[in-house]
């Protein structure tokens, strides 16, 4: 991998100096925006999204069941994105992949300090673990996630502190985490948060009191509905 990075002539290589060089050209408060956005502002917009989700979960009518087990996957997210991270460890420790501008002369390095290796890219690897995460509980905040996934991977390229195949390695292993590892975290976290929602005190976390009053309506009304076909039975 190292060997390729020692290369002008590779699409990895062109591609980062392709993307890199909009740097050179843009205004100053727009690379100072992507630094910002790249390495806090698409993480910290990400959590955001899982938590707006969480809370549009919890006050969706529903059992108890259904409840624990979209609250897990959501909560599945953040842990796999963790999980994720410490698996790159020893796949950094192997590569030894040095970073672009230690290898290419002319980048624009929008962000200075990275003495670690290059591959794989950590947040492009987090970013991408929560996006399918959440994609793995909510469809339509997954997609939105996964956007924000990739935005995170053009803006590491873009800052000149990662190669393409850097950003697609952490794309790959975050889905990797997400996936093989959900149903283990769903059959570990489902039975906690059932406990959870049976709590007086932290039950909320799995179910708001609109979710709790939607059932016991439709609980009552399906009585109701019940006693009434009964009685036309007896009537009958």
């Amino acid at each position: 991998m190292a060997g390729l990075a020692e290369s002008g002539s590779n699409p990895d290589v062109d591609l980062l100096y392709d993307i890199n060089g909009l740097a050179k050209d843009a205004p100053h408060w727009l690379d100072r925006t992507v630094e910002f956005v790249g390495e806090y502002g698409l993480l910290l917009a990400m959590m955001l999204l899982i938590v707006w989700c969480w809370w549009g979960v919890r006050r969706r009518p529903g059992g108890a069941e259904e409840a624990a087990s979209s609250v897990a996957a959501l909560i599945w997210a953040p842990l796999a994105a963790g999980v994720a991270v410490l698996v790159n460890v020893p796949i950094r420790g192997f590569v030894e992949r040095p970073r672009p501008f230690l290898d290419h002369e002319g980048l624009e390095v929008l962000v200075s300090g990275k003495t670690d290796y290059s591959f794989v890219s950590d947040h492009a690897t987090l970013t991408m673990a929560m996006a399918v995460g959440l994609f793995v509980a909510h469809r339509r905040f997954g997609l939105v996630g996964i956007g924000i996934a990739l935005l995170e991977g053009f803006c590491r390229i873009y800052m000149g502190v990662h190669y393409p195949t850097d950003v697609v390695g952490g794309f790959a292993l975050g889905t990797a985490v997400a996936l093989l590892l959900s149903p283990v975290a769903s059959m570990l976290l489902t039975p906690v948060l059932k406990a959870v929602d049976r709590s007086p005190r932290v039950g909320w976390v799995v179910r708001g009191r609109a979710a709790r009053l939607g059932q016991r309506d439709g609980l009552i009304s399906g009585t109701r509905t019940e006693a009434a076909a009964e009685e036309r039975d007896l009537a009958a």
